[in-house]
């Protein structure tokens, strides 16, 4: 199976997902390169029998592997996929999740051997067609997840229904943080009374009010239906419906002129092929002396450069067609493709591990809100592993947030 359409509430389906897959050649090299990887990782790993693996303390966390066979099996098959894949189905389980995988994602570039490195471009899987992001195939990927359920993302998301880092600077409300979050994007792009401003990237309304509370009109695009309706109901009850315009509308197709440009953690989606046509589209839509209010999440360039082509568990089952950039690669792109020219970043990328941790823990605390919804166990485990494998990796600098301003 090369791609998943997630299952709606009531339609637990998770085709073959239970089954896993066999080739005991693979899974023997896999248990040879898994035993060798945690030997020097303070975690500790328990098979059955009391075998226990790696070089964790007493208060390491522990990784528990029920069913190793089905375990290695997953991994030697396709390690990027089966680890997490595993973690679904119950094959290993683990109490402090994102403690655990922050060691794996502080050496994820060393846990294989260089040598057998070189080989992953014959054996790694490659992103299916389907997740391509020119016009259809960008509303299809937005649509797998984004569209899941409004009333899902409300139960762990805060008030200003936000899914993006918040900027805490000291403070200790979610709440507040996400406001000073969008208010860094709008100061950046110079939004003010009277500002014509296009937001590419709805979310759920949250900085299309505030700008639009700021006296500004928005024009705001997303491909989500359900994101469009809510957004819509929280703009009227805000009291802006009249200054908040919502589409649902590819950026490759918006054709108005603006005085400033927002999106915040939309360009992941955009697809590196397509990175010059969505800035390019941003330089077309700015008036001259315009302003951009950009917020991304990044990785290393190397890194960037290095997962660009390998389908991952992410891929698979979270955002499909997604690529984290980098910030050169934003750079870059900005200067070769544009008139624009960045004046001014932040980054705070250990804020978005506390925004993932607050998500994580309110999600699993309202179990069974999200239960009553029609999601199953194994979706449960599922958005559990995301949450915590991204907090991992803003945890040790694999992953990074930035904001930037930009003018035409």
């Amino acid at each position: 199976m090369s791609t998943i359409d997630l299952p709606r509430p009531n339609q637990g389906i998770w085709p073959g997902l239970h089954q896993p897959p066999r080739s005991p050649w693979r899974a023997r090299i896999a248990e040879s390169l898994f035993r060798r990887a945690v030997h020097t990782l303070p975690i500790s790993v328990v098979l059955p029998g009391g075998v226990r693996l790696g070089a964790g303390g007493s208060d390491a966390p522990v990784m528990r592997i029920h069913r190793p066979a089905a375990f290695f099996h997953r991994l030697g098959v396709d390690a990027k996929i089966g680890f997490g894949e595993a973690y679904m189905v119950g094959d290993w389980s683990c109490t402090r999740l994102a403690d655990l995988l922050t060691p794996f994602a502080a050496r994820l570039s060393t846990l294989i051997p260089p040598k057998l490195q070189l080989l992953r471009r014959w054996v790694e899987r490659r992103h299916p067609a389907s997740d391509a992001n020119d016009v259809a195939g960008s509303r299809q990927n937005i649509h797998r997840h984004y569209d899941l359920s409004n009333d899902l993302f409300t139960v762990f998301l805060d008030e200003t229904m936000t899914y993006s880092s918040a900027w805490f600077d000291g403070t200790d409300s979610l709440h507040d943080a996400q406001l000073r979050k969008i208010d860094g994007v709008l100061d950046y792009a110079g939004v003010r009374s009277g500002a014509r401003v296009l937001e590419i990237g709805t979310g759920w309304g949250a900085l299309a009010i505030r700008a639009a509370q700021r006296g500004a009109t928005v024009t705001s695009l997303t491909l989500s239906a359900e994101q469009k309706a809510l957004a819509e109901q929280r703009a009227s009850a805000a009291g802006v419906a009249e200054s908040v315009d919502i589409h649902l509308r590819d950026y490759r197709e918006e054709r108005g002129t603006y005085d400033a440009v927002v999106s915040v953690e939309m360009i992941e989606a955009v697809g590196g092929d397509y990175w010059p046509a969505y800035f390019s589209m941003i330089d077309r839509s700015l008036v001259p002396g315009g302003r951009v209010g950009l917020q991304a999440i990044t990785m290393p360039h190397d890194r960037m450069l290095a997962s660009a082509a390998s389908y991952t568990w992410i891929h698979k089952y979270i955002f499909p067609g997604g690529l984290i950039p980098s910030v050169r690669a934003i750079e870059e792109t900005v200067r070769d493709h544009t008139r624009l020219r960045v004046e001014a970043t932040r980054e705070f990328g250990l804020d978005y591990a506390e925004t993932l941790r607050r998500w994580r823990e309110r999600f699993l605390d309202r179990w069974e809100d999200v239960a009553a919804l029609g999601f199953d166990e194994t979706f449960r485990r599922m958005w559990e592993f995301y949450l915590a494998y991204s907090e991992a990796g803003f945890r040790v600098g694999y992953l990074g947030v930035r904001q930037f301003g930009m003018v035409k």
